[in-house]
């Protein structure tokens, strides 16, 4: 039986691929707000989709779900699904021709979208709006394009393609994390550059998405030290007053993965959450580490404010009757299928295999 209970400011993880003890102990927990999903939650659509309604039957309102789903190397669900290209084709797409890299962007999105919704997936994290510079490799072909002006295009587009089946998308790495060589989940990178040159580069992908109606950004666990000593996730510059006030982002912002090595400047789970929602994160993640998930439940003492559980309410996905079978009908998400088999072919390549 669901029970009634306001959703948390924590975005936690769950063991494998069925509800244990522990994870029904920890979702009910009043602090839980979301689930994120990983491979090793994932074996068959027909699991995920019982997966994902135990979840959702926990509580209500239900627990908000979410996935790395982006494309390319960052697709936690492979069998049964479509394949989607990395991002960076979408980019090469655009080289070739612009409106035809659009129409792509717009169809890759609701095909991934859709199919997510049809297992009861809400949210997927993506798009990646980081600027390529040539410099990251945990970014890399992850990023639209290198050119700030295309990746806004395409990530619209992409967001299109998410809103025609009533999902929201989560911008990341805010304000870009394509420019630094470290990766965040190693390391804590140092990116040197003046705000008037992020700003020039890497924020207008993240202003264009916000003017779509971008329902969530997550920033990155980078150091701007020219704006700010911490990791803009940490940082209320970052967040209220370039995010919040000059950019005019009014949705959710969830915090990156607490537990990369990015984030440990702030010290303990605790400590860590605390100076991520003290900045303006409405949601933080911490993943694989159930120690530290733990002792962050047992040790926060936070009240979501009226704001922040207005706008994660927002994040819900809309519930598709009759799962794939019934997606399979439909005329749309079948021209879109047949659009994306075609990204990355070149004259003379064969087509891409599913």
């Amino acid at each position: 039986m669901e029970k009634s209970l306001a959703l948390g400011p924590l975005m936690l993880d769950v063991a494998g691929t069925e509800l244990t003890a522990d994870d029904r102990r920890r979702l009910l927990h009043p602090l839980a707000g979301g689930v994120i999903l990983f491979s090793r939650n994932y074996v068959s659509p027909e699991q995920l989709a019982r997966l994902t309604a135990g979840i959702h039957a926990l509580r209500n309102p239900p627990l908000i779900i979410a996935v790395d789903h982006e494309g390319g190397r960052v697709q936690r669900f492979r069998e049964g699904f479509t394949a989607i290209p990395a991002m960076c084709e979408l980019g090469r797409a655009w080289d070739e021709h612009p409106q035809r890299a659009r129409q792509l962007a717009t169809d890759t999105g609701f095909v991934l979208a859709a199919e997510l919704q049809a297992h009861g997936v809400d949210l997927t994290l993506a798009p990646v709006l980081d600027v390529d510079h040539g410099a990251s490799s945990v970014i890399g072909d992850r990023a639209l394009h290198s050119e700030p002006r295309v990746a806004a295009e395409l990530a619209r587009a992409l967001l299109h393609g998410f809103k025609q089946v009533g999902m929201s998308g989560v911008g990341k790495h805010f304000p870009g994390h394509g420019h630094v060589r470290g990766d965040s989940h190693h390391e804590v990178p140092v990116d040197g550059r003046t705000l008037k040159q992020i700003e020039a580069t890497d924020l207008g992908p993240f202003r264009r998405a916000i003017d779509a109606g971008l329902g969530g950004i997550m920033p990155a666990h980078v150091i701007y030290p020219s704006v700010d000593s911490r990791p803009a996730g940490y940082s209320a510059v970052w967040l209220k007053q370039i995010l919040r006030e000059r950019l005019g982002f009014g949705g959710v912002v969830f915090s990156d993965d607490l537990s990369m090595e990015g984030a440990s400047v702030a010290g303990g789970p605790v400590a860590r959450a605390e100076a991520a929602l003290a900045a303006g994160c409405d949601m933080v993640l911490l993943c694989n580490n159930p120690a530290a998930l733990d002792e962050l439940l047992g040790g926060l003492n936070y009240a979501m404010p009226a704001m922040g559980l207005a706008r994660l309410a927002r994040m819900h996905g809309k519930p598709r009757p009759g799962g794939m079978a019934k997606l399979r009908e439909d005329a749309r998400y079948s021209r879109a299928l047949h659009a994306i088999a075609g990204i990355g072919q070149r004259d003379g390549e064969l087509p891409l295999s599913s």
